[in-house]
Protein backbone atom coordinates (compact mmCIF):
# COMPACT_ATOMS: atom_id res chain seq x y z
CA UNK A 1 0.00 0.00 0.00
CA UNK A 2 1.31 3.58 -1.12
CA UNK A 3 3.18 5.25 -3.71
CA UNK A 4 6.20 3.34 -5.28
CA UNK A 5 8.39 3.91 -8.33
CA UNK A 6 9.56 1.77 -11.16
CA UNK A 7 11.72 2.36 -13.80
CA UNK A 8 10.78 -0.44 -16.31
CA UNK A 9 12.48 0.50 -19.61
CA UNK A 10 15.14 3.50 -20.29
CA UNK A 11 13.80 7.21 -19.60
CA UNK A 12 10.49 5.85 -18.49
CA UNK A 13 9.61 5.95 -14.53
CA UNK A 14 6.58 4.59 -13.68
CA UNK A 15 4.45 6.32 -10.47
CA UNK A 16 2.04 3.79 -9.33
CA UNK A 17 -0.80 4.76 -6.32
CA UNK A 18 -2.24 1.56 -4.28
CA UNK A 19 -4.82 2.54 -0.94
CA UNK A 20 -6.88 -0.29 -1.21
CA UNK A 21 -10.23 -0.57 -1.57
CA UNK A 22 -11.09 2.69 -3.46
CA UNK A 23 -7.43 4.52 -3.87
CA UNK A 24 -9.02 7.12 -1.53
CA UNK A 25 -6.27 8.96 -0.77
CA UNK A 26 -5.23 10.42 3.24
CA UNK A 27 -3.54 13.47 3.51
CA UNK A 28 -0.08 11.63 3.73
CA UNK A 29 -0.68 9.69 0.56
CA UNK A 30 -1.14 12.94 -1.32
CA UNK A 31 1.89 14.22 0.01
CA UNK A 32 3.49 11.10 -0.74
CA UNK A 33 2.16 10.91 -4.12
CA UNK A 34 3.64 14.66 -4.94
CA UNK A 35 7.29 14.15 -3.63
CA UNK A 36 7.33 10.96 -5.96
CA UNK A 37 6.09 12.43 -9.22
CA UNK A 38 8.60 15.42 -8.51
CA UNK A 39 11.59 13.03 -7.84
CA UNK A 40 11.27 11.67 -11.06
CA UNK A 41 11.01 14.51 -13.32
CA UNK A 42 14.21 15.46 -11.23
CA UNK A 43 15.96 12.43 -12.26
CA UNK A 44 18.19 13.46 -15.46
CA UNK A 45 17.43 9.82 -16.64
CA UNK A 46 14.06 10.36 -16.90
CA UNK A 47 12.49 11.65 -20.07
CA UNK A 48 8.60 10.80 -19.52
CA UNK A 49 6.39 9.92 -15.92
CA UNK A 50 3.79 7.32 -16.65
CA UNK A 51 0.69 8.21 -13.41
CA UNK A 52 -0.73 4.76 -13.13
CA UNK A 53 -2.69 3.18 -10.09
CA UNK A 54 -3.56 -0.10 -8.42
CA UNK A 55 -6.89 -2.20 -7.96
CA UNK A 56 -10.27 -1.32 -8.55
CA UNK A 57 -10.17 2.16 -10.43
CA UNK A 58 -7.13 5.16 -10.95
CA UNK A 59 -8.20 7.42 -8.04
CA UNK A 60 -10.91 8.04 -5.78
CA UNK A 61 -10.23 11.46 -4.37
CA UNK A 62 -9.54 12.34 -0.93
CA UNK A 63 -10.41 9.93 2.19
CA UNK A 64 -13.81 11.09 2.94
CA UNK A 65 -13.43 9.14 6.31
CA UNK A 66 -10.03 10.98 7.41
CA UNK A 67 -11.87 13.98 7.18
CA UNK A 68 -15.28 13.24 8.99
CA UNK A 69 -12.49 11.50 11.95
CA UNK A 70 -10.33 14.83 12.50
CA UNK A 71 -12.00 17.50 11.40
CA UNK A 72 -10.77 20.98 9.99
CA UNK A 73 -7.31 20.16 9.97
CA UNK A 74 -7.89 16.86 8.20
CA UNK A 75 -9.93 19.48 5.79
CA UNK A 76 -6.47 22.01 5.97
CA UNK A 77 -4.37 19.18 5.56
CA UNK A 78 -6.25 17.35 2.23
CA UNK A 79 -6.44 21.23 0.80
CA UNK A 80 -2.68 21.49 0.85
CA UNK A 81 -1.69 17.93 -0.03
CA UNK A 82 -3.95 17.51 -2.70
CA UNK A 83 -3.17 21.21 -4.21
CA UNK A 84 0.70 19.72 -3.87
CA UNK A 85 0.42 16.81 -5.67
CA UNK A 86 -1.95 18.37 -8.44
CA UNK A 87 1.06 20.90 -9.17
CA UNK A 88 4.06 18.11 -8.48
CA UNK A 89 1.97 16.83 -12.06
CA UNK A 90 1.85 20.07 -14.04
CA UNK A 91 4.97 20.80 -12.54
CA UNK A 92 7.07 18.04 -13.11
CA UNK A 93 9.97 18.60 -15.44
CA UNK A 94 9.58 15.72 -18.03
CA UNK A 95 5.60 15.30 -19.56
CA UNK A 96 3.44 13.38 -17.20
CA UNK A 97 1.56 10.00 -19.00
CA UNK A 98 -1.79 9.22 -17.08
CA UNK A 99 -2.87 5.94 -17.43
CA UNK A 100 -6.53 5.99 -16.09
CA UNK A 101 -8.98 2.84 -15.66
CA UNK A 102 -12.55 2.42 -13.60
CA UNK A 103 -13.31 5.54 -11.83
CA UNK A 104 -11.03 9.09 -12.11
CA UNK A 105 -13.52 10.81 -9.79
CA UNK A 106 -12.48 14.14 -7.47
CA UNK A 107 -8.79 14.42 -6.28
CA UNK A 108 -8.34 12.01 -10.06
CA UNK A 109 -9.46 14.94 -11.94
CA UNK A 110 -7.06 17.21 -10.49
CA UNK A 111 -4.41 14.50 -11.44
CA UNK A 112 -5.14 13.79 -15.05
CA UNK A 113 -6.09 17.27 -15.70
CA UNK A 114 -2.85 18.52 -15.14
CA UNK A 115 -0.79 15.73 -17.08
CA UNK A 116 0.23 16.07 -20.36
CA UNK A 117 -1.39 13.58 -21.86
CA UNK A 118 -4.17 10.40 -21.07
CA UNK A 119 -4.49 7.00 -21.84
CA UNK A 120 -7.47 5.34 -20.57
CA UNK A 121 -8.95 1.74 -20.55
CA UNK A 122 -12.36 1.27 -22.09
CA UNK A 123 -14.48 1.30 -18.23
CA UNK A 124 -12.70 4.14 -17.28
CA UNK A 125 -15.25 7.23 -16.21
CA UNK A 126 -14.11 10.69 -15.23
CA UNK A 127 -16.34 13.10 -12.74
CA UNK A 128 -16.74 15.26 -9.58
CA UNK A 129 -19.02 14.21 -7.26
CA UNK A 130 -17.62 17.35 -4.90
CA UNK A 131 -21.38 18.16 -4.16
CA UNK A 132 -22.52 14.92 -3.14
CA UNK A 133 -19.46 15.10 -0.69
CA UNK A 134 -19.78 18.22 0.97
CA UNK A 135 -16.88 19.43 -1.01
CA UNK A 136 -15.75 21.59 -4.05
CA UNK A 137 -12.87 22.04 -5.78
CA UNK A 138 -11.07 20.56 -9.01
CA UNK A 139 -13.50 22.43 -11.70
CA UNK A 140 -9.97 24.25 -12.84
CA UNK A 141 -8.95 20.33 -14.04
CA UNK A 142 -12.43 19.27 -15.41
CA UNK A 143 -12.20 22.43 -18.08
CA UNK A 144 -9.33 21.48 -18.70
CA UNK A 145 -11.00 17.85 -20.02
CA UNK A 146 -14.60 19.09 -21.51
CA UNK A 147 -15.58 22.29 -22.65
CA UNK A 148 -17.00 25.22 -20.29
CA UNK A 149 -21.13 24.13 -20.15
CA UNK A 150 -20.65 20.41 -20.02
CA UNK A 151 -18.14 21.18 -17.13
CA UNK A 152 -20.56 23.26 -15.47
CA UNK A 153 -23.46 20.81 -15.99
CA UNK A 154 -21.44 16.88 -14.88
CA UNK A 155 -19.84 19.44 -11.63
CA UNK A 156 -23.75 20.63 -10.59
CA UNK A 157 -25.04 16.87 -11.30
CA UNK A 158 -21.99 14.76 -9.89
CA UNK A 159 -22.88 12.90 -13.48
CA UNK A 160 -19.69 11.29 -14.83
CA UNK A 161 -18.53 11.13 -18.50
CA UNK A 162 -16.75 8.02 -20.09
CA UNK A 163 -13.33 7.95 -21.56
CA UNK A 164 -15.09 6.98 -24.98
CA UNK A 165 -16.50 10.61 -24.28
CA UNK A 166 -13.67 12.54 -23.37
CA UNK A 167 -11.63 10.74 -26.25
CA UNK A 168 -14.20 12.89 -28.43
CA UNK A 169 -13.36 15.69 -26.94
CA UNK A 170 -9.77 15.63 -27.54
CA UNK A 171 -8.99 15.20 -24.13
CA UNK A 172 -8.08 11.38 -23.89
CA UNK A 173 -5.47 10.16 -26.40
CA UNK A 174 -6.50 6.95 -26.54
CA UNK A 175 -8.93 4.21 -25.07
CA UNK A 176 -8.05 0.61 -25.12
CA UNK A 177 -8.75 -2.54 -23.27
CA UNK A 178 -8.74 -2.79 -19.60
CA UNK A 179 -5.52 -5.16 -20.25
CA UNK A 180 -3.88 -3.30 -22.53
CA UNK A 181 -3.72 -0.12 -20.97
CA UNK A 182 -0.45 -0.75 -19.17
CA UNK A 183 1.26 -1.63 -22.74
CA UNK A 184 -0.36 1.39 -24.60
CA UNK A 185 0.80 3.85 -21.77
CA UNK A 186 4.33 3.01 -22.07
CA UNK A 187 4.42 2.81 -25.70
CA UNK A 188 3.07 6.15 -25.79
CA UNK A 189 5.90 6.87 -23.03
CA UNK A 190 8.36 5.42 -25.21
CA UNK A 191 7.90 7.43 -28.06
CA UNK A 192 7.94 10.79 -26.13
CA UNK A 193 11.09 9.56 -24.21
CA UNK A 194 13.31 8.99 -27.25
CA UNK A 195 13.17 12.62 -27.63
CA UNK A 196 16.43 14.62 -26.45
CA UNK A 197 15.67 14.77 -22.86
CA UNK A 198 17.03 18.34 -22.47
CA UNK A 199 14.62 19.59 -25.32
CA UNK A 200 12.05 17.71 -23.28
CA UNK A 201 12.16 19.60 -20.26
CA UNK A 202 12.17 22.95 -22.20
CA UNK A 203 9.16 22.22 -24.32
CA UNK A 204 7.22 21.41 -21.45
CA UNK A 205 8.76 24.63 -19.62
CA UNK A 206 7.17 26.32 -23.10
CA UNK A 207 3.91 24.63 -22.99
CA UNK A 208 2.62 25.20 -19.53
CA UNK A 209 4.05 29.10 -19.56
CA UNK A 210 1.32 29.92 -22.18
CA UNK A 211 -1.31 28.17 -20.39
CA UNK A 212 -4.50 30.14 -20.48
CA UNK A 213 -5.09 29.37 -16.90
CA UNK A 214 -2.87 29.21 -14.01
CA UNK A 215 -3.93 26.21 -12.55
CA UNK A 216 -2.50 26.78 -9.35
CA UNK A 217 -4.34 29.62 -8.45
CA UNK A 218 -7.28 29.21 -9.95
CA UNK A 219 -7.46 25.64 -7.64
CA UNK A 220 -6.58 27.65 -4.95
CA UNK A 221 -9.06 29.89 -5.26
CA UNK A 222 -12.03 26.85 -5.64
CA UNK A 223 -10.49 25.04 -1.99
CA UNK A 224 -11.26 28.64 -0.68
CA UNK A 225 -14.59 27.70 -1.34
CA UNK A 226 -14.29 24.22 0.04
CA UNK A 227 -13.04 25.52 3.72
CA UNK A 228 -16.18 27.91 3.77
CA UNK A 229 -18.14 25.18 3.25
CA UNK A 230 -16.61 23.38 6.11
CA UNK A 231 -16.78 26.20 8.34
CA UNK A 232 -20.40 26.95 7.70
CA UNK A 233 -21.74 23.29 8.58
CA UNK A 234 -23.26 22.28 5.35
CA UNK A 235 -20.04 20.01 4.53
CA UNK A 236 -20.62 18.25 7.61
CA UNK A 237 -24.53 17.87 6.98
CA UNK A 238 -23.60 16.76 3.78
CA UNK A 239 -20.70 14.15 4.14
CA UNK A 240 -22.68 12.73 7.30
CA UNK A 241 -25.05 11.25 4.31
CA UNK A 242 -22.10 9.76 2.88
CA UNK A 243 -21.97 5.94 1.69
CA UNK A 244 -25.59 5.61 3.28
CA UNK A 245 -27.96 3.42 1.38
CA UNK A 246 -30.80 6.38 -0.33
CA UNK A 247 -28.66 9.58 0.70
Amino acid sequence: MGVSTSCVEKGTAVVTVGFPPVNALPVDGWFALADAVRAAGRDPEVRCVVLTAEGRGFNAGVDIKEIQKDGNSALIGANHACAEAFAAVYDCAVPVVAAVHGFCLGGGIGLVGNADVIVASEDAVFGLPELDRGALGAATHLARLVPQHLMRALYYTSRTATAAELHAHGSVWQVVPRGELRAAALTLAREIAAKDGRLLRLAKAAINGIDPVDVRRSYRFEQGFTFEAGLSGVADRVRAGFGKEGA
